[in-house]
């Protein structure tokens, strides 16, 4: 079998360089993007991005890099199947990178400083995300973090990424987090009750890959992390606080009623 068509030419006219992977292949089950994951690279410049992406024993890959000056890389064609969400899952699908699109953004990670985003780089991945989303009739709630899709394994774009930015130029799902409240601690691993009940299917109703039923375990403690991260970021521990249980049911509530059938 022939190796898959390496890119060769842009699909947003926001790309200004094409930089070929090898890492694709065609997308599994006829399926077609419809979501859009964010990931940070967390390594250390763009030159190093680029080369790990790109490089066959890496098996990594994905449609678009972001450098911090606002610099967009196509690397792969977005009609093909690109390995970036890894193991994962959405609303029980967990071929993500059959269903979807990625935008790694360069950002050295939590392990390396963790700087801020630039302003820049903000703009161009808002501009280009608002693209993929208008260009495949994504939905809002289907613009996810890495953390979002993987809870038990990756924390980015992570607590610094502007997520409200993002929403106020109509690209992703969002509102205001209710405030914490720093003398509520929340419930740890091993808590129970019917806070717990609601949380679990409340985040399995927004697209969370959740067990049904059961205390907060490491594993509904890493959900409760990844939905921090990304709605209410003030505080990430992956405690089940008050403000943790209103924000998540408020974005649950203005879901638009597909969403949740």
């Amino acid at each position: 079998m022939s190796a898959p068509p390496l890119i060769t030419a842009p699909d947003s006219a926001l790309v200004a360089d094409l930089y070929p992977s090898p890492n694709i292949e065609p997308r599994f089950r006829g399926l077609s993007p419809s979501i859009l994951v964010l990931h940070y690279t967390g390594l250390e410049s763009i030159e190093r991005a680029l080369d790990v992406l790109s490089r066959p024993d890496c098996k990594v890959s994905c449609h678009y890099v972001v450098d911090v000056d606002g610099r967009v890389t196509q690397m792969v064609a977005e009609e093909m199947r690109a390995w970036h969400a890894g193991v994962s899952s959405w609303h029980g699908e967990t071929d993500i990178n059959s269903a979807s699109i990625g935008i790694e953004i360069q950002n050295p990670g939590h392990a390396l400083g963790y700087p801020d985003f630039p302003d820049a780089q903000m703009q161009a991945v808002t501009a280009l995300s608002l693209d993929i989303c208008r260009r495949h009739g994504l939905v809002p709630e289907r613009v996810l973090a890495h953390s979002d899709i993987a809870p038990s394994r990756k924390i980015d774009p992570g607590e610094k990424f502007d997520w409200q930015r993002l929403a106020a130029e109509g690209v992703g799902f969002w509102l205001p987090p209710e405030p914490v409240d720093g003398g509520d601690a929340g419930l740890g691993p091993g808590g129970d009750g019917p806070q717990v009940a609601e949380a679990r299917g409340l985040l399995a109703r927004y697209g969370y890959g959740v067990e049904e039923a059961g205390p907060l375990d490491a594993g509904l403690a890493f959900v409760l992390r990844a939905f921090q991260l990304h709605f209410r970021p003030g505080r990430v521990d992956g405690q089940l606080d008050r403000s943790t249980l209103v924000t998540l049911r408020r974005l649950v509530e203005a879901l638009p009623d597909a969403a949740v059938g």
